[in-house]
């Protein structure tokens, strides 16, 4: 059987068996086990996670990757079978980045180039719809969602693991879209960044904690009713896409720039 389809990825009643197969094969025959494989793979690969990190719990990790429970359950236990991670019990225990992470193992979980373009592009939906979002909310966001947007910051600065930061964030753009009330167009906006978090990757939270500050200057330029501060704002937000989530890495590392890290 299969579910839902989100980003190519298909969710929910995904099958048991063959966790590795298609991961290279294209975002169609990708299912939502091994898409959690490839993109905690990845972070280990660039330099996202390091080896000996913890990861949040199970039920942290299903949340802040958009997937559920069981799926969130069978990608760990699989990446500890291929000795990318290790599974400790006991009061310290938990999940955690292998030492000595399979290299072979996460050689075989890497996004293929073209894949790329297909987020490029999802990047570039998204910057034109959030820009205009931006616009539409400073004019129309009442009181009491600038009051909502202003507390989701708090939570991002206060996040202190990726999969909490990234709940917030969802929230806090879903948000934005309610404020700047249009409709169907806020619909699709959301159908854009759905797609877009299906292939969010475990980021360092200071990092996080950084593109947090341009959710701090949307909220006031919304106070302050100025459209152009907020569109100025989201604007360097998702552009900031282009360079930081992991196509602009594999790019970088493609390209052979020293900044990035194995």
């Amino acid at each position: 059987m299969t579910g839902r389809t989100v980003g190519g990825v298909v969710h929910d009643n995904e099958p048991a068996g063959g966790l590795g197969d298609g991961v290279l094969g294209g975002l169609e025959r990708r299912n939502a086990i091994d898409a959690v494989r490839l993109r905690i793979g990845m972070a280990i690969s660039l330099g996202m996670l390091q080896p000996g990190e913890r990861l949040p719990d199970q039920e942290e990790v299903a949340r802040g990757l958009s997937v559920s429970p069981i799926t969130a359950r069978r990608a760990l236990t699989s990446l500890a079978e291929d000795g990318v991670l290790v599974r400790r019990r006991g009061r310290n225990g938990g999940t955690f980045v292998a030492d000595r992470p399979s290299a072979e193992a996460l050689r075989q979980l890497v996004v293929p180039a073209a894949e790329t373009v297909e987020v490029h592009s999802l990047i570039d939906r998204r910057l034109l719809m959030e820009c205009a979002l931006a616009h539409f909310a400073a004019l129309r966001a009442t009181a009491e969602h600038v009051q909502h947007l202003d507390g989701l910051t708090h939570r991002m600065a206060e996040a202190q693991s990726w999969s909490a930061y990234h709940q917030a964030d969802d929230e806090f753009h879903r948000s934005v879209a309610e404020a700047a009330a249009v409709g169907s167009s806020a619909t699709e906006y959301l159908k854009v960044l759905e797609q877009l978090y299906g292939y969010f990757i475990p980021y360092p939270i200071d990092q996080l904690h950084v593109s947090n500050h341009d959710h701090i200057g949307l909220v006031r330029a919304l106070a302050a009713r100025d459209c152009e501060t907020a569109v100025q704002v989201s604007h360097q937000h998702v552009d900031r896409l282009h360079r930081t989530m992991y196509v602009g890495l594999l790019e970088a590392h493609r390209a052979g720039d020293s900044t990035w890290s194995a």
